[in-house]
Formats: C-alpha cells, structure tokens, sequence
C-alpha cells in the first residue's frame, strides 16, 4: 500500500477563517486590507513569507524586529481563536479516510508549514492516527519548495513516488509534484486545477478510489 501525507488547514480542518482574522488585524496595522482573494495564496505558505507579502502588498518597510513584532503578534490571536476546537471542527470524510489508512496499515504523515500543527492534531485528538509529523517546525524551505512532503516520506521510510498527497493550495500541489509524489486537489477549485485527481471534499473519495491508487 502507499503512503498518505496530508496538509493541516483546509484539508483536516478548516483554520483558514482564523488565519484571514488574524492577518487581516496585522494588515490594518500596516494601513492594509487584506482581502480573502489574497489571503488564498497565503495558503500553504510560512508565516515569515505570508508577513512578507503582506508588507509588499501594502508597500510597507519595516525593519526585523518590527516584523518579528508582528509575528509573535499574529501567532498569539491565531493560537487565541484556535483554543477552543474539537473534534467537531474535523472536515467531513478525514476521519474516515484516517481511520481506513489505519485499519489497512498504510503510514501517515502531515506535511503542514504551520508551527502549530501538533497542538492542533491534539486539540482534535486525532495525533495518535499519524505515524509522522512534519511542520513549519522541522523545515527550513517553504511550498513550493518539496522539503516538507519529502521529509515526510523519509520519516515513513517510503519512496516519495509512493505518497499520495493531500492538498487544498497551489503550492502545495506545486511541491506534492517536485517531490515525485501522486497529488490529489481538495476543495474543488481553480487553486488544485493541477492536481493529479481534484475532489470537491474527502467524502467524495471513495475507497474504491484509494484501493485502485
């Protein structure tokens, strides 16, 4: 069997809504509405890189420790909104999807460029079905960049062209493919056009779908 590696947020669950709050509140400090446009393709990428083009957007220069500031900033509102989630807030299908790769024995990883990854696997008490974790924490380059996926396959001791990817942004399906690895689209937009295989939601694979992979 292959090796699934999924991201975080958009895929498991939905923490985009909570990033969008919490970036936008940076931007207005920097005299700038970010819309949800922009912030789509924030997804999937760091922090330090989604302040960067924040800053660009605006056409704001600040210096290190102001946006070092305003890291540390955005980190403490994001981890404030999140505080409260549950099992509830898993994305339809996950559960299912997780608990059949289980059962059948197929390693897991998370290939996730948030630094806050663990603690919300926990919060949702689904850290047990990963056999790997990869985050913003153990990488250096971000998506596009392959690091996380491959680190991930290392991690599984498997080949990287025996991954199946699981992502909802541009640059994670960007990297999923650098990587050698089979991608598959979440969310059914124009972001994972790219993918391999696109599905509008988790639930819409079956396992049917999975066996023939």
């Amino acid at each position: 069997m292959k090796a699934f590696i999924f991201d975080l947020d958009g895929v498991i669950v939905d923490t985009a809504k909570y990033h969008y709050l919490a970036w936008k509140r940076i931007g207005e400090k920097v005299g700038f509405s970010l819309t949800h446009d922009q912030n789509e393709s924030l997804k999937g990428v760091s922090r330090k890189e989604s302040l960067e083009r924040i800053l660009d957007w605006a056409n704001v220069r600040l210096s290190e420790e102001e946006k070092e500031a305003l890291l540390i900033e955005k980190n403490e509102d994001y981890l404030q909104q999140i505080e409260g989630m549950g099992q509830e807030e898993i994305l339809p299908g996950v559960l299912d999807l997780l608990h059949f790769a289980q059962k059948n024995n197929i390693p897991v990883s998370l290939g996730s460029a948030s630094k806050n990854a663990t603690r919300i696997l926990k919060k949702l008490a689904i850290d047990h079905l990963f056999n790997a974790i990869v985050d913003g924490n153990n990488v250096t380059a971000s998506k596009p960049n392959p690091e996380v996926f491959l680190k991930g396959a290392e991690l599984l001791k498997q080949e990287p062209n025996n991954c199946i990817v699981f992502e909802d942004a541009a640059a994670g399906i960007q990297a999923a493919k650098a990587a050698g690895m089979i991608s598959i689209g979440m969310g059914g937009t124009e972001e994972v056009k790219a993918a391999d295989h696109c599905f509008t939601s988790m639930t819409a694979i079956t396992k049917e779908f999975i066996t023939t992979l």
